[in-house]
């Protein structure tokens, strides 16, 4: 992949959003209360305006194109999270501390860095968006998570084709130092995650132990892709519901 290949890839997704037919939000939706809660500090979390990235993403033109789809992306879930909120009766929030520490943490820092910060959240939100797509009987919830997580399966990959441009340069034993902190921050982010959802996660039938096993092994498949190996491919059982963890 090239930065025009994914450009065009953002392109044609954008085109087959705009087609789209939107997710019934008139219908309602019934959402646990600690499901709800959870949801909440996710949308704060997609609701960024990603000024910050766009205006280190300079030096290629398809690459600042595709990283400004990106943050629509993220964008629109916010959106359909928000709308998801209001169809089930459960008003949005304006901030949550874990939103406040990422977003300060990753605008002290450069290009390559806040990617790896933003590659920790985006490898966070996909067992997430699975967990609420795949525990769940309400279809307005199941959609709007399946669409998220969609988007979500095709940023990772975006993220580590930039970040593998940026790291081919290191020599193999600081990168290895790199990815050894890197690893220790997605543990303590996941963790973390886990702690503060854990009740949301039990609801949808994901064992906190679970969700972050799940998290480390997809970071894992990131890391192969940004150093080139192929990652072994994982079969992820359609409903996975493990439970009496925690």
């Amino acid at each position: 992949m090239t930065y025009e290949h994914w450009l065009h890839d953002f392109t044609a997704e954008a085109e087959r959003r705009r087609h789209r037919e939107e997710p019934p939000w008139a219908r309602g939706a019934r959402l646990d209360p600690d499901v709800a809660r959870s949801i909440q500090r996710f949308q704060v979390g997609e609701a960024g305006d990603g000024a910050n990235l766009i205006a280190k993403a300079g030096g290629d033109d398809d690459y600042l194109a595709a990283v400004k789809l990106f943050v629509a992306e993220e964008q629109n879930h916010a959106r359909m999270l928000g709308e998801l909120l209001r169809a089930a009766g459960v008003p949005t929030i304006t901030s949550h501390w874990s939103d406040t520490v990422f977003v300060r943490l990753r605008r002290a820092l450069g290009l390559r860095l806040e990617l790896m910060v933003l590659l920790i959240a985006e490898v966070v939100a996909l067992r997430y968006y699975r967990a609420l797509r795949d525990g769940t009987t309400d279809p307005l919830v199941t959609r709007v998570a399946s669409l998220i997580l969609a988007d979500e399966e095709r940023h990772v990959p975006f993220h580590c084709h930039r970040l593998r441009i940026g790291f081919a340069t290191l020599g193999k034993a600081t990168r290895a130092a790199v990815f050894g902190a890197w690893r220790l921050l997605l543990l303590g982010v996941t963790i973390t995650v886990a702690a503060d959802h854990g009740r949301a996660l039990r609801r949808l039938g994901v064992g906190r132990l679970v969700f972050v096993a799940d998290v480390l092994v997809a970071f894992e498949a990131a890391l192969a892709r940004i150093r080139g190996d192929e990652p072994k491919p994982r079969h992820v059982p359609k409903r996975a519901r493990p439970r009496g963890l925690f």
